[in-house]
């Protein structure tokens, strides 16, 4: 990008034109006496956008633009590729395959999961093939010898068994009822993620059914008000007269980091009850709603059914999400199917 500057000097009643090239990183000057071009002095340069500011800037963007939750996984990245880093400034012109690789390795001893890793080399990578196509940088495909796929998750969803100790156990302390109640009230809701629970209005029920719009798709869904559900609404007292769940206590204020805050306290206790209650999978909120899809299909509920009841755009998206929970109904049948061949003396 080319920009013309002109400036005025006062003591010298002269001007100065200062033509600033980007892309070749340099300014050159033309005064009214001489009418000759030439450096404007003899160190002078633009300054280079590191890294970091450009990914600062974007960030504070994706917030302009309301996109709280994008630019909050953005922070997220920012601070983990911060950390490796070790806050020092990074140019575009260093940032290179080695670089990633070496980025790619220090999360990996410290114990990142794969899918963690590929996403925040997505992120870095989105934002510089946007500092690309502002010819802020050249791209030197950095990112083509590192992880930025979807590895196989490890088995979420919980048996029958395990969802009624979970709902039969005898909380320690009111945080550990909370954490209790709201998977409950997640699983019951076919897995209502914790965004949408935080936001249900008490309004949002009508002639027995509730109401509500997805955060993540914008979809609305309804599902009949249970006695379930009206059982855990009754357990707390009534905190506003707007939202349905102790999650947002006050209105218009904050509420996304007041939701953001009962989410960590609720899923630190949940990982609290799972261990006391022998359950082999960490416990999380999200565990609800695979555990509702898996025992939907462990009771032969159709792929459609269930695909609706999650919200989901497809029933390939709903296969895609079963696969990975389906595991043990099928080492179950095979271990059937092998027994059948099993001699009765055997």
């Amino acid at each position: 990008m080319k920009i013309e500057l002109t400036i005025n000097i006062p003591t010298s009643q002269e001007s100065v034109k200062i033509f600033v090239d980007s892309e070749k990183n340099e300014a050159r000057c033309i005064t009214d006496n001489t009418k000759e071009e030439g450096t404007c002095a003899s160190s002078a340069t633009i300054e280079k956008q590191s890294f970091q500011d450009f990914m600062e800037v974007l960030i504070k963007e994706k917030k302009q633009n309301g996109r709280q939750r994008t630019a909050e996984t953005y922070r997220t990245t920012f601070h983990s590729f911060n950390r490796f880093l070790k806050s020092k400034t990074l140019l575009f012109e260093d940032f290179n395959d080695s670089l990633m690789i070496n980025y790619q390795e220090y999360l990996k001893n410290n114990k990142v999961c794969w899918n963690t890793i590929s996403f925040y080399m997505r992120i870095l990578k989105a934002t510089y093939l946007r500092a690309v196509r502002q010819k802020l940088a050249t791209d030197n495909h950095p990112f083509e010898h590192v992880y930025t796929g979807m590895a196989k998750t490890q088995k979420r969803a919980l048996s029958q068994q395990d969802i009624r100790k979970i709902k039969d156990y005898i909380p320690g302390n009111k945080q550990e009822q909370l954490a209790r109640d709201l998977f409950l009230f997640s699983f019951y809701t076919r897995g209502m993620a914790f965004v949408d629970m935080a936001y249900l209005k008490k309004s949002d029920i009508n002639n027995g059914i509730l109401y509500y719009s997805r955060k993540k798709t914008g979809q609305n869904l309804s599902v009949k008000w249970e006695p379930a559900m009206q059982q855990i609404v009754d357990s707390y007292e009534a905190f506003n007269d707007t939202y349905l769940l102790p999650i947002i206590h006050t209105v218009g204020k904050g509420e996304r980091n007041q939701y953001r805050h009962v989410q960590y306290i609720v899923n630190k206790n949940l990982v609290t009850i799972g261990i006391r209650l022998s359950i082999q999978q960490k416990l999380t909120l999200y565990v609800a709603r695979h555990s509702w899809a898996s025992i939907a299909k462990s009771i032969d509920i159709p792929v459609s059914v269930i695909s609706e009841a999650l919200g989901h755009s497809s029933e390939n998206m709903t296969k895609v999400y079963l696969k990975s929970i389906d595991e043990t109904r099928i080492h179950n049948e095979n271990e059937r199917i092998i027994n059948l061949l099993k001699d009765k003396k055997d």
